[in-house]
């Protein structure tokens, strides 16, 4: 069994109309992931609802300690992307469990998004990987501490 837990971010960004911003909306994931064809093996569990550059040490310690009491060995959490690498790290003293982040640079309802590429690209990676921290993203595993965003470019690099 993979344990999932939802952090927010652009993944499950909604956009109502032309005065109004992006806001997190209710998760896509069970879309997503049957999008994937994947159709079991799994618990969600929604954790927060933020865009990852509001997200604090208190969220990331949140994320942190629902990982350790999770029963699961293999975790995938779906984050925004700003920060998914600060809460990468934030998990490494998390031991003998398979732990991937992963999200999307576009929201998932909308139609050019990464979201439904990442969310299998991610599910692959942990039930494939071993024991660790990583970040999954647009076809890429990375270990967490070496990994950031180059907002420029819009992808993932090792740092």
């Amino acid at each position: 069994m993979i344990q999932i837990f939802t952090a927010g971010g652009t993944i499950d960004k909604v956009y109502f109309d032309a005065s109004s911003e992006f806001e997190i909306g209710d998760s896509l994931l069970p879309e997503l992931l049957a999008e994937s064809n994947i159709h079991g093996g799994y618990r969600i569990d929604g954790l927060l609802r933020k865009d990852s550059l509001d997200m604090t040490d208190t969220d990331r310690s949140r994320v942190r300690e629902a990982v350790e009491r999770c029963d699961a060995g293999r975790v995938l959490i779906t984050h925004g992307t700003d920060t998914m690498p600060e809460t990468a790290r934030s998990l490494l003293r998390v031991k003998d469990k398979t732990i991937v982040l992963t999200g999307a640079m576009q929201p998932a309802r909308m139609r050019r998004s990464d979201a439904v590429f990442n969310i299998g690209f991610a599910w692959a990676a942990v039930k494939l990987l071993p024991a660790g921290v990583y970040v999954a993203m647009n076809g890429e595993v990375f270990e967490a501490g070496s990994v950031h965003k180059n907002r420029k470019a819009g992808r993932f690099e090792k740092a």
